[in-house]
């Protein structure tokens, strides 16, 4: 496996921590970071300066971190455990 595909697994775990703490200390709400998250994806998924010719196997690409952050979290919140490659999974089941 590529050594930077594992690097951004634990920035991912990082990044769902800290979203998480900042919903537990009530600094944002569940929708609050949920709303960010989507406006950050549909900000990657449409970019004007993004080449035309780019796959559409690579903007999912692109979205993949907003996705998976969004789904990491809902589970959090639910009170769920994840692990990256369960969360992985359904972000890929999931994708429209």
């Amino acid at each position: 496996m590529n050594t930077a595909n594992l690097q951004l697994e634990g920035v991912y775990a990082i990044l769902a921590a800290l979203f998480g703490a900042l919903r537990d200390k009530g600094a944002l709400g569940q929708e609050e970071i949920d709303a960010l998250l989507v406006d950050v994806e549909l900000s990657l998924a449409n970019d004007p300066l993004r080449p035309r010719d780019m796959r559409d196997s690579n903007v999912e690409a692109i979205c993949f971190p907003a996705r998976l952050l969004r789904l990491a979290l809902r589970e959090s919140a639910a009170g769920e455990g994840f692990s990256f490659a369960q969360l992985a999974g359904r972000v890929g089941q999931e994708t429209p």
